[in-house]
């Protein structure tokens, strides 16, 4: 295999990459079909037993209510009043992918999108302790004006219990802390348990294209289990199938549990940074399943320790909705990190991404960032570039003479392999030499793509002059029509192919790069153009100095 098949196969493995995905994407949700049959594939398990996890007395319809609107300096959140859930946030410190002149939409409750944040107190055997209540606020509105703002919500006495759901927001957090207040006015203890879960249906993030489809939906990570992915399309088969299959750990001492997209996520916290585990006595209880309603749901059930009688206690945990922004989600929780998601090529992409991280720190601008990381990348392969572009350049100067066997021989393949094998001799070529090291390069490539593809701090990044947003397309389009230009550049300076097919592919496939890279963000490009710009400079120079070489040998030979 040649340098230019490598470098087919390799554009080729990099199309198939971002467009499996939009290719193949995740089954979107079905419509259920009977009420019943949905009840009992929720509360079933592999055996054929209730599942305790699984709270279908709970799983009521979401009604709207009087809403209660909560502002920060990071967000503006609507809370229905009645069911004290979270229903609607909106991000103010990010635009709309689709609409730059709007605010991001995370939480939503409309019949085009559904994704809220639900909080319940269960009693011992598994019903809403306040199905027939609501609870009520003080005001409509909440602006946070100082370092916190706590919002409660009351609900009336139920069975000898009295609780308060209060939500505390804090400046410059997208952290957000849920506590329930329960009052026991009862002679016995109260044994009650909570449930913190997301509710999301299964439609793709606003705004997603088709270079930009990335994974969606419920992820968690226990010590037991590491990280883990629980897509829609395996609970759309346990729900069919009214069998509770799904593979992930279900009890877990610590750890998060929540749902992402990309560039944002929403966590329910079971042991913040720092803190004690709320799951405290027993194992917290993880259920991720999809709903009668069509609503997927991702949630834990924590046991609560029993409240004396007539005493009071508190039960906090926290929320995290927000960007996946690498220097505050490792404030959150450990191991936080990990939902910034980079698939099988972690290993590359989350060191890179640590590395564009500090060189963030030290100039204080991503886009600068970016191509300090490409200098620094290209640095430390160098060994293997240098020896791959050393092997080309010998190729490329032995062309004219190569063209000349194949005219000679053209009709006798056998003689011209036998011809070309005695010059490479000669010349002490190995035609494969650039090979092994360029495909030792592609999944550092490929992780530095994702580590970049994947960082919302990229989002709303200026560079210089028009490059606004690196995590937008150029809106020029200056950078993709300069990477096209490098790229023929760099075809020019390539050894040009002696097989016909061969040379009408490397010239097309600068134009099909190009094209791609018109809806790339620009930070992407960005990393791309860097790259072929050292990469020319390099080649360049060691072509130079192959032909200098080679005149001097041919010299000393006549």
């Amino acid at each position: 295999m040649d340098f230019k098949r490598l470098m087919m196969f390799f554009a080729a493995s990099l199309l198939v990459l971002m467009g499996w995905e939009y290719l193949f994407p995740t089954p979107k949700p079905t419509t259920p079909v009977v009420q019943e049959a949905a009840s009992a594939a929720s509360s079933t398990s592999n055996t054929g037993t209730t599942n305790p996890t699984a709270d279908t007395n709970t799983d009521a319809a979401l009604l709207q209510t009087s809403p209660i609107t909560v502002t920060t300096d990071l967000f503006q959140a609507t809370i229905d009043e009645k069911s004290g859930d979270l229903r609607r946030l909106v991000l103010l410190k990010y635009n709309a992918t689709s609409d730059e002149k709007q605010p991001f939409v995370l939480f939503d409750d409309t019949k085009q999108h559904q994704y809220i944040a639900q909080s319940l107190l269960l009693t011992p055997n598994g019903d809403y302790l306040l199905k027939d209540v609501s609870f009520s606020t003080p005001q409509k509105n909440y602006t946070l004006t100082g370092d916190t703002l706590e919002v409660r919500l009351s609900a009336p006495e139920v069975g000898g219990i009295q609780a308060d759901k209060v939500y505390t927001f804090r400046k410059g957090s997208y952290a957000v802390n849920v506590r329930f207040d329960i009052s026991n006015r009862n002679t016995a203890p109260a044994q009650l348990s909570s449930v913190y879960r997301l509710l999301r249906d299964g439609t793709d993030p606003e705004g997603s294209g088709y270079f930009d489809h990335t994974y969606t939906g419920p992820v968690l990570y226990t010590p037991q289990g590491k990280f883990e992915k629980v897509s829609f399309g395996d609970l759309d088969s346990d729900y069919s199938s009214g069998r509770d299959q799904a593979d992930y750990v279900r009890k877990t001492d610590t750890g998060w549990v929540g749902m992402t997209q990309h560039y944002f996520m929403a966590t329910w916290i079971l042991q913040p940074k720092g803190g004690s585990s709320v799951c405290q006595g027993s194992a917290c209880q993880i259920d991720i399943r999809k709903r009668s309603d069509g609503l997927y749901s991702t949630g834990v059930r924590v046991g609560l320790t029993d409240i004396a009688p007539n005493t009071k206690a508190s039960f906090p945990v926290e929320l995290y909705a927000g960007p996946q922004d690498y220097s505050s989600i490792i404030k959150v929780a450990d191991n936080l990190q990990l939902i910034k998601d980079y698939g099988k090529v972690s290993l590359f992409a989350s060191p890179l991404f640590w590395m564009l991280n500090k060189l963030h720190e030290w100039v204080g601008n991503w886009g600068w960032a970016i191509v300090l990381l490409t200098l620094i990348v290209k640095a430390i392969l160098f060994p293997l570039t240098n020896a791959a572009y050393r092997s080309m350049a010998k190729m490329r100067a032995v062309a004219p003479r190569l063209q000349a066997l194949k005219e000679q021989y053209g009709d006798d393949r056998m003689k011209m392999q036998q011809e070309m094998m005695a010059m490479y001799k000669k010349e002490k070529i190995n035609p494969l030499g650039g090979c092994l090291p360029m495909l030792l390069q592609i999944p550092v490539f490929i992780g530095l793509y994702w580590a970049l593809f994947s960082s919302v701090e990229l989002r709303q990044a200026p560079w210089i002059g028009w490059i606004t947003d690196l995590g937008r397309i150029d809106p020029y389009y200056i950078l993709p029509i300069l990477m096209a230009i490098t790229m023929f550049i760099q075809t020019h300076l390539n050894p040009a192919p002696t097989d016909p097919m061969q040379a009408k592919m490397m010239k097309i496939m600068p134009v099909i790069f190009s094209v791609m890279f018109f809806f790339f963000p620009a930070g992407l490009v960005l990393y791309w153009l860097t790259n072929n710009i050292i990469t020319i400079g390099q080649q360049w120079y060691i072509n130079k100095s192959i032909e200098k070489q080679q005149k001097l040998h041919h010299k000393l030979i006549d």
